[in-house]
């Protein structure tokens, strides 16, 4: 899953849900370096990821785009399913994907001493260009793709998966609701084990 979804999932705690945000650039036992909300959040990032990886629904999703992108699907994937779940917000959400978004970008201003260097580089422009609300309309979806190809130079083509977007829009759609009811249950699930055993 993408930044909104990985966000979204974990609850109300602030501090849990920069760990999970902040998580993918936190390599091997370097979590246990952070408080323990901030190793709640890591460490449910990376439950979150093994069970979507492994989950029937999204390699059905995966598969439709593999002969053309190949290893880059998965990252593909996670991007259509935050244009998703931004796109249906209010089925998941009552605070308007606006406000939540606000919010969470004070969050991160609020904590930013305790942001690693990486996420401090990258929030001028998230915030600027508000990729998490872009993420409801296919045209930010496109400047997402967009970028990550620029970031590959190029090579993985990501640019052009906004066209099997729009062609498999209702097949990916119906996926994506299918799988995330699933995650929804497992990430609580998981987050109370979580919260359990490193909060106090």
């Amino acid at each position: 899953m993408n930044f909104l979804a990985h966000i979204y999932l974990s609850g109300d705690n602030e501090l849990i849900t920069i760990g999970n945000f902040i998580a993918d650039g936190i390599k091997g036992n370097d979590y246990k370096t952070f408080s323990n909300d901030f190793q709640v959040g890591i460490m449910l990032h990376r439950h979150i990821d093994t069970f979507t990886d492994a989950h029937e629904t999204v390699r059905k999703s995966t598969k439709r785009l593999h002969e053309k992108y190949g290893h880059y699907s998965g990252v593909i994937v996670d991007i259509l399913y935050d244009h998703f779940l931004a796109k249906n917000w209010n089925l998941y959400c009552h605070i308007p994907l606006v406000e939540y978004v606000d919010n969470f970008y004070t969050s991160l201003e609020v904590h930013y001493d305790l942001l690693p260097l990486r996420i401090k580089k990258m929030m001028p422009y998230m915030i600027a260009d508000n990729w998490l609300l872009s993420y409801a309309s296919i045209e930010g979806i496109a400047k997402v793709l967009d970028g990550m190809n620029r970031r590959t130079k190029n090579r993985s083509g990501m640019n052009e998966a906004v066209q099997e977007l729009e062609v498999f829009y209702m097949e990916f759609e119906s996926e994506f609701t299918h799988f995330f009811e699933e995650l929804i249950v497992f990430s609580k699930q998981k987050l109370n084990e979580l919260t359990k055993k490193w909060v106090r």
